[in-house]
């Protein structure tokens, strides 16, 4: 199923001074929520502390992905740092390729061949996978991907907290699927994106999947509001 790329569209209309309003974003469990497009091409010192820690263990030859605009790629770059971004939007790849990103691609990580010494999945790293039945695919993926003594930096979030009544209890369906697993819906300028599968992963969930892998997944950091960033490697 083709997406829209209405995010992509988004990034474009920003980045050719056609900025009028901003992204609204939804969940199954949460009502709309406004995007702001600018954020999107935020420097290092806008950047949450989850993101900023992770650029600065990044090392060797990188892959920055699901890119976007390219803010964490730009800022690696100008460090000197050989960075490859990929996206599979194509608006997001036509912006980041703009705004100076050397070497970017229209691309899905599980398409990707070349390996690493870092890996970069930032702003919820873990939504690529989807869905929980799909972790160790990825995650087996990735191992392909880097390079001896290379090194995996993603972020994530414990949504349980979504879930809580006023009284501090929890409502989740145990009999559902997985917490963290949500349908994302898109919209730009009256335009609705095909919804997508969008998965945030506890730490403890994640962990447990590297370990199925035979891959070492060490919590780096807590962020401000349950969320975190963990390094994995073999």
């Amino acid at each position: 199923m083709e997406l829209k790329d209405i995010f992509g569209k988004a990034l474009l209309d920003y980045q050719s001074g056609n900025y009028t309003e901003d992204l609204i974003t939804s969940t199954n469990i949460s009502e709309d929520d406004e995007l702001p497009i600018p954020y999107l091409f935020r420097a290092f010192k806008d950047m949450p502390m989850l993101e900023q820690k992770a650029l600065q263990l990044a090392k060797g030859k990188i892959l920055d992905v699901g890119c976007g605009a390219g803010s964490h790629s730009l800022y690696l770059q100008e460090k000197g740092f050989s960075v490859k971004a990929i996206d599979v939007s194509e608006g997001a790849i036509d912006v980041a390729t703009e705004r100076g990103v050397k070497n970017a691609e229209l691309k899905a990580l599980l398409d990707e061949t070349e390996t690493f010494d870092t890996i970069l999945l930032l702003m919820n790293g873990t939504g690529i996978f989807q869905e929980l039945s799909e972790v160790s695919t990825y995650l087996n993926h990735l191992k392909l991907l880097l390079n001896p003594g290379g090194q995996v930096l993603i972020d994530s979030s414990d949504i349980k907290y979504m879930y809580e009544d006023e009284d501090g209890g929890l409502w989740i369906n145990t009999q559902a699927n997985y917490h963290g697993e949500l349908d994302y819906y898109l919209s730009y300028k009256g335009e609705d994106e095909i919804p997508m599968k969008w998965l945030y992963l506890d730490f403890e969930t994640l962990n447990l999947a590297c370990q199925t892998v035979g891959l070492n997944c060490e919590k780096i950091l807590d962020g401000a509001h349950y969320d975190y960033l963990a390094r994995l490697y073999y």
